[in-house]
């Protein structure tokens, strides 16, 4: 496993419309492992393939829960020592997904990205969809899904169609995104 580079704005390999996957073989499951480690690496919850530069329909989430039974765990993060509730994983792996079912119930959720760091906007979604996908070993599946689930595979989908979240804003407030961005890579 590899933590790999993440893509970020406005580097147009994000703007790609992602092809699908036909070969189910030990080089997607190295590129899954890899997904994963980069996603956890960078605290994130989901991660698409070309946000690590590899233009495939293939999307990994893990929504990481706390979990209520375990014991707090004390962690040290830039010299400083904490006390954290650890998470159950779950990671989850979708494989050319597509939505075939979204509600016309409408939620409004703050959204970010591992693509478009440290920026965060309130984007309107479907609240509900109904999700086919293929596993890593080429089965399909199927399934409702709804809350956080729901709001996450629309947003890694998205990246599967050169969207970005921001891409869903006005034209003023992804600009003003944009250039918050590039004032944090210019401070960095």
């Amino acid at each position: 496993m590899a933590i790999r580079e993440i893509l970020e704005a406005p580097d147009p390999r994000l703007k790609i419309v992602s092809s699908p996957v036909e070969k189910f073989d030990e080089g997607l499951k190295t590129l899954v492992d890899d997904m994963f480690e980069t996603m956890y690496d960078a605290y994130g919850i989901g991660l698409a393939a070309i946000q690590v530069g590899e233009p495939i329909r293939l999307l990994v989430i893990d929504l990481q829960e706390e979990d209520p039974d375990a014991e707090p765990e004390e962690c040290e993060h830039d010299g400083t020592k904490h006390t954290h509730q650890p998470v159950k994983k779950d990671p989850r792996v979708f494989v050319n997904p597509e939505i075939l079912d979204p509600s016309t119930d409408k939620g409004i959720y703050q959204e970010g990205c591992l693509s478009v760091p440290d920026v965060y906007a309130d984007i309107e979604r479907p609240s509900r969809c109904r999700v086919r996908w293929q596993d890593l070993n080429g089965k399909q599946h199927e399934e409702d899904m709804s809350g956080m689930l729901a709001i996450c595979i629309q947003h890694e989908m998205d990246h599967l169609n050169g969207i970005l979240f921001i891409d869903h804003l006005s034209r003023l407030k992804r600009g003003m995104a944009l250039k918050k961005l590039q004032k944090a890579r210019q401070a960095a």
